[in-house]
């Protein structure tokens, strides 16, 4: 199920991508991918389900922010029911502890996470990562090139074994060996291509300490002006 490998740390951000499965021999899996540290320090990995997965995942991105005090990005392929555990994820977010990726346009970025100053032009309605001919060869190119270059850490064993197993099929689509699986694979990627669009937000202690300075300094007008009366 869960793979911890260290404890997360204050001020950290967290990506999480996800793979979703529909049951049978496929399994879901989340990567939670740390921005901050370029690591990968927890793993889940469960056969099931997709609403299984939902049920599961949910108290773990509110325990990220209690800890870190930022709210991670997710984002689970859309296929296999992913779609359709994003609402839910988006519904069950009454309190913002996290913020739910939304899909920008091939060709473009969206370069902040506040729902208020997007450039709703360059993003679609979908929520979650989609996987398609155009964005699976980005995808899998990306996280290639990552791997050889060690751009960061994994740690799980599952994982790593998955990735040896990736190959070109004779079509030319990038893809698991015969009677293998790329559920692991797939979430890494999507991780790493959200890791590339999404801008951390300021920790909550920071985002403070501007309110409180604000304050400060419009007081200080404000004692000004009484000077001048």
């Amino acid at each position: 199920m869960f793979k911890q490998f260290r404890k997360f740390e204050r001020g950290e951000f967290f990506i999480v991508g996800g793979d979703c499965s529909q049951g049978g021999e496929d399994s879901n899996c989340c990567q939670f991918y740390s921005k901050t540290k370029q690591d990968v320090p927890l793993h889940y990995h469960k056969q099931g389900v997709a609403t299984t997965m939902t049920t599961e995942i949910y108290p773990v991105l509110n325990k990220i922010f209690d800890v870190t005090g930022i709210p991670p990005v997710v984002g689970f392929e859309r296929q296999n029911g992913g779609a359709s555990e994003m609402e839910r994820l988006r519904l069950m977010n009454r309190y913002q502890k996290y913020t739910i990726f939304v899909m920008p346009k091939v060709g473009k970025n969206d370069k902040s996470l506040d729902e208020n100053t997007n450039n709703k032009e360059d993003l679609t309605n979908d929520l979650g990562y989609n996987t398609s001919d155009i964005t699976r060869p980005t995808l899998v190119g990306d996280l290639k090139n990552f791997i050889d270059l060690r751009a960061f850490k994994v740690y799980d064993e599952t994982t790593i074994q998955q990735l040896f197993w990736f190959i070109l099929s004779r079509t030319g689509k990038p893809q698991a060996m015969r009677g293998k699986h790329d559920d692991c694979v797939m979430a890494l990627g999507i991780t790493q291509q959200i890791a590339q669009i999404v801008i951390p937000p300021a920790p909550q202690e920071l985002v403070q300490q501007k309110t409180d300075q604000a304050r400060n300094v419009a007081r200080n007008i404000v004692k000004q002006m009484k000077g001048f009366y």
